[in-house]
């Protein structure tokens, strides 16, 4: 008699037995077939790598113990759609110009896709396949029911005149609006998208469908957005690390911080934090960072929010503003000493090497407010050293929950 497959007794499953597992299996020898498969089917996507690798390797535990759930990885190894499209504008001078648009419909398995839209150079489809990977997570510990998505171009807003903003924000919008609606895919804001962006694309897409529906979160709350949406990532990231420092037996208040970014998040942990009482003394951008030894006032904090919500310019201006002020050009704000550091500006941003300095020099928590901002390397040299490491799934969070509050509103 032949055999066809191990049978019933041979296999171990979920309670839908839907996925279905020998008992045999070697549960590393699973992990590294499956990342060998999608390296070879994507070699070239570095960062969605990354946090593919990441979240495989800390769910053995898991694994171990319900080992039909490598299957269910291998379903969300691939993303459901991928939206790829060209976003012609024309610039002030009347020249046409090309950029690439990107939408990744990740997982609607909570709900409808649910992530934000980044505008950045450095922006490609493996960036928005890391991002839209991550956001299922962070979108599942909401408890909202929505999926995972995220979306880009590679179109720099900086330098541009608000008429360019709005000719390319027009004329993405007019490509993906197809692709989202308010059960289907509910964009939201990232780097290089505030309300300014989310109200240029909501304007059209409601020219373009006749409808007012809370297809976009992030809204200016004239129409249709939520008090505090602002706000909450960053202010969720504080709250998060207020946890993180209660669990071993301290608080935030009179403790030396350290934030990269200053941009929407950055702004807003840096807010939040001086309202508690923590002393924050850096701040960056992509040109530096500057170091506020005495820690940053309320005085700075309002000059900061017009220099980068107003006039959109470079953080050193902070330093020409206020004597207080040091700006080192093209350096990162890790080799401050601190009791807390949250990397707030963008992925890969913490190396190894940036760990061991910061542990060094006697950190004692890492909170994540940008999304992966640590390395692999970076990740595991803080968590060997017993510095408390925060996720950026679960940290920054916030902007994420408030946003499931205006779906519901609209």
């Amino acid at each position: 008699m032949s055999s066809h497959g191990p049978s019933a007794d041979d296999l171990v499953c979920d309670p839908s037995h839907r996925f279905c597992v020998s008992k045999s299996v070697n549960i590393d020898e699973a992990i590294q077939d499956l990342l060998k498969r999608v390296k070879a089917r994507d070699p070239h996507e570095k960062e969605f790598l990354q946090a593919l690798e990441e979240v495989i390797v800390s769910l053995k535990p898991v694994l171990t113990q319900h080992p039909y759930y490598i299957d269910v990885l291998e379903t969300l190894a691939e993303p459901e759609q991928v939206h790829y499209f060209r976003v012609p504008w024309i610039d002030d001078n009347g020249r046409q110009q090309v950029n690439r648009g990107f939408r990744v419909q990740y997982s609607s398995a909570l709900g409808p896709f649910k992530g934000g839209l980044r505008f950045h150079p450095s922006v490609n489809l493996s960036v928005v396949k890391f991002l839209g990977f991550e956001q299922i997570f962070k979108n599942s510990l909401t408890g909202l029911p929505l999926g995972g998505g995220k979306g880009g171009s590679d179109f720099d807003p900086k330098n541009k005149s608000d008429g360019e903003v709005l000719r390319f924000c027009q004329s993405f919008i007019t490509s993906l609006f197809h692709h989202i609606g308010p059960s289907q895919d509910i964009p939201a804001g990232d780097i290089g998208v505030g309300s300014r962006e989310i109200g240029y694309m909501y304007g059209m897409y409601k020219r373009l469908t006749r409808q007012f529906e809370g297809t976009m979160t992030g809204k200016n709350t004239k129409w249709g957005g939520s008090y505090l949406r602002t706000e909450a990532t960053g202010y969720g990231v504080v709250y998060f690390t207020d946890h993180v420092m209660a669990d071993l037996d301290t608080s935030l208040e009179g403790k030396t911080c350290l934030i990269s970014g200053s941009g929407n998040v950055a702004q807003y942990c840096c807010e939040k934090l001086l309202q508690g009482g923590a002393k924050v003394v850096t701040m960056s951008d992509s040109s530096g960072y500057i170091h506020v030894p005495s820690g940053m006032t309320k005085e700075m904090l309002q000059e900061l929010f017009d220099l980068k919500q107003r006039r959109r310019g470079r953080i050193s201006e902070m330093a020409d503003k206020f004597d207080q002020i040091k700006f080192f050009k093209g350096k990162k704000p890790w080799e401050v000493a601190a009791d807390v550091a949250l990397p707030c500006a963008t992925q890969n941003e913490v190396t190894e090497e940036d760990a061991q300095t910061l542990v060094k020099n006697g950190l004692v928590a890492l909170v994540e407010g940008a999304n992966m901002p640590c390395t692999s390397q970076a990740v595991k040299r803080i968590e060997s050293a017993g510095v408390a490491f925060g996720p950026a799934k679960a940290a920054n969070a916030g902007g994420v929950a408030v946003s499931g509050l205006e779906m519901a509103q609209n």
